[in-house]
């Protein structure tokens, strides 16, 4: 399994449900980091050198490498292109697995928290950010915009999603691709609880046709230690059956499974050129998102 960022557990999702907006919540998550050393890899606009090519009459002189010349004795001009804005599209799991666990702070809640966090540090930026909203199929989406009232939109949108839907991931995501016209960064944020293959496969699919990807799969503490103990009683909910058990025996099959699970998903978008980072609900969020963030950035520099 994909190691877990090592960060002290604290309340700190709960403490961004207590802020009175998404846009606070984003900003607690990211501000931190974007004030820091790191340079974020959601950049913006930039005129970047390419390469050399002899000069040809009519070229601009101010083009002209000087440095080139004294080493060579032939005029060479630099070659520039142009980099524009990044568009950001952030895709959101809202199916009925993401409202676990009732009453207390979500794994939709910290999905939402953790695009709130990347939409303002891509708006910072001053790249496009879009959303979308799914369960087994995209049933709200925002295009990627710079404006800041747009960015209000994305929050609202975020602050008032609710779960619910059946998870059909691999199917959103292809619905997702024929959506955007534009290629660009993709972050799926999801509990990735669904068939691995076919996940791993919409993905590749992105990944073919030029998209940057990044996949955050959110879980709850109790979704990867299933903390049982002891004789249990065990119902199937389709049946009704029930079938006395020991408790330990069925926590080490189900976390086997579970870690197998995760490093499938992992393994298989490392692989396939693309980001897999796992956050647990009771992580700090702001740091976890952090840490990651300036991990990507060292690879991509």
């Amino acid at each position: 399994m994909n190691p877990t960022p090592s960060v002290t557990r604290t309340v700190d999702a709960e403490l961004l449900a207590a802020l009175p907006s998404m846009e606070l919540r984003a900003r607690a998550m990211v501000e931190g980091y974007y004030s820091g050393r790191h340079r974020s890899h959601f950049r913006g606009a930039s005129i970047e050198f390419a390469d050399h090519r002899a000069y040809s009459h009519g070229d601009e002189l101010r083009h002209l490498d000087w440095r080139l010349y004294g080493r060579s004795d032939r005029f060479f001009v630099k070659q520039f292109e142009a980099e524009t804005s990044l568009s950001v599209w952030l895709a959101v799991d809202s199916s009925a697995s993401m409202g676990y666990p009732e009453g207390a702070v979500t794994k939709l809640d910290c999905a939402c928290y953790l695009a709130a966090g990347l939409a303002w540090l891509a708006w910072r930026q001053r790249d496009a950010v879009g959303l979308s909203l799914f369960d087994d199929a995209i049933h709200d989406q925002l295009p990627p915009l710079t404006r800041r009232g747009h960015l209000q939109g994305v929050f609202d949108r975020l602050e008032g999603a609710r779960p619910g839907g059946e998870t059909a991931l691999s199917q959103a995501l292809v619905q997702l691709g024929g959506s955007i016209r534009r290629r660009g960064l993709i972050v799926l944020i999801s509990d990735l609880l669904d068939d691995p293959e076919a996940i791993l496969r919409a993905l590749a699919t992105l990944r073919r046709r030029g998209h940057d990807l990044i996949v955050l799969q959110v879980l709850h503490r109790s979704e990867i230690e299933l903390g049982v103990h002891g004789p249990a009683l065990v119902e199937d909910m389709e049946t009704g059956e029930r079938l006395a058990t020991d408790a330990e025996q069925v926590r080490e099959q189900y976390q086997a499974a579970i870690r197998s699970h995760v490093d499938c998903l992992h393994d298989g978008c490392v692989g396939r050129g693309m980001d897999h980072e796992l956050f647990v609900t009771d992580m700090p969020l702001g740091r976890a998102l952090s840490t990651y963030l300036a991990r990507r950035n060292s690879r991509t520099k």
